[in-house]
């Protein structure tokens, strides 16, 4: 996301400040739920749930089209192990920080619970516990962007030559829709955390997007907003639809980004953003070039040690709490988690600590 972070200098594409933005607030938004899968057994109650849960389930899938968007470019400039290299201080280090201090806090409450009573596998077996919670904190949190983003960069770059080839995008998009059909079966790991290959095509496809950009936008100015609105309130219901059966049939991971009818879904809401464009307020007040990537390495820090430090002692069981209590739940979580966020991340780009949410000193 620090790639997503820096828009080149050669060209300004108003719109990805919006769509960098909108699609932040929804990364947030999806991981401040407190609610567990599969607890609703009413037919409305679910709804409500597929709806709340799926109104930004595209996020993920933009950010990767903006990030092949803008890192065109650099395709043609560097090789894969320049690129790699000069993504280090941008993007590596300030997510290792992140990522190492979240760990930190792990360890430090599991201790202090430990010292209170609890249990003594911190203790019994901690570079076991180290090793385990490592994975699990760079890997399958919100932190596991990086390496797969960076991973998908790297594949691109040692076939950069195929890199507009549309056979090339076709394979990388059969790459993808096996774990969408991978949810049903179980194959392998189902968690979009842990596909390894499941987003290299939205990579592709956002730099194939940026060289042939004129006749896309093209394409989107000649449709009007009624149908991109009813493309999106069509696919928006397909992926909600979706995710009750996963629900019905007993699949965990029902609301998995790479269900083929989000990924419809998230380019149906891509389109649309491409025709509304810049959106000035967003840009000027929440200055999304600079505090985007600050957000995405924050949030879940405040998300998973500050609020489970405020609310653990209180023993709340959201369990027992209807639809409306839990989505109310859900809004405060993430208004506190995005607005900390975000006020956070500018105070520090005010410091010369600011390299550790991805901006240069």
């Amino acid at each position: 996301m620090s790639e997503i972070n820096t828009i080149t200098e050669k060209k300004n594409f108003d719109f990805v400040d919006t769509i960098r933005c909108i699609s932040m607030i929804g990364i947030v938004w999806e991981h401040g739920s407190a609610v567990p899968p599969n607890i609703y057994h009413n037919v409305f109650d679910t709804i409500v749930e597929a709806s709340v849960i799926q109104s930004f389930k595209f996020s993920t899938i933009a950010f990767f089209l903006i990030g092949g968007f803008l890192i065109n470019h650099k395709f043609q400039e560097y090789s894969t192990l320049q690129y790699l290299k000069n993504r280090f201080n941008n993007t590596v280090k300030p997510w290792l920080f992140w990522a190492i201090l979240l760990i930190l806090l792990t360890c430090l409450d599991r201790y202090v619970a430990y010292i209170k009573g609890g249990s003594s596998e911190i203790v019994d077996n901690f570079f076991g516990y180290l090793g385990h919670l490592s994975f699990r904190s760079f890997f399958f949190t919100s932190f596991w962007f990086i390496p797969n983003f960076l991973f998908c960069i790297t594949i691109l770059l040692l076939f950069k030559k195929y890199l507009y080839k549309i056979w090339f995008g076709v394979i990388l998009a059969i790459m993808s829709l096996f774990y969408s059909v991978n949810l049903y079966y179980g194959w392998v790991e189902t968690l979009h955390a842990a596909a390894l290959f499941g987003f290299i095509f939205y990579l592709w496809l956002g730099v194939y997007l940026n060289k042939y950009f004129t006749t896309v936008m093209a394409w989107i100015e000649k449709k009007s907003y009624a149908v991109l609105i009813t493309a999106v309130a069509l696919t928006f219901c397909l992926a909600c639809l979706e995710s009750m059966n996963l629900n019905r049939i007993g699949i965990s991971d029902s609301y998995n980004t790479l269900r083929v009818t989000n990924i419809l879904y998230s380019f149906a809401m891509f389109a649309l953003l491409l025709k509304i464009g810049n959106i000035q307020f967003l840009k000027d007040k929440l200055k999304p070039r600079e505090t985007t990537f600050g957000i995405y390495l924050l949030h879940f820090v405040i998300i998973d040690r500050v609020f489970k430090l405020i609310l653990q002692p209180m023993h709340i069981d959201v369990k027992k709490f209807g639809i409306w209590e839990n989505t109310a739940n859900h809004f405060v979580r993430f208004l506190v988690a995005y607005s900390l966020s975000l006020f956070v991340t500018m105070l520090i780009n005010k410091t010369r600590f600011k390299w550790i949410v991805g901006n240069r000193n």
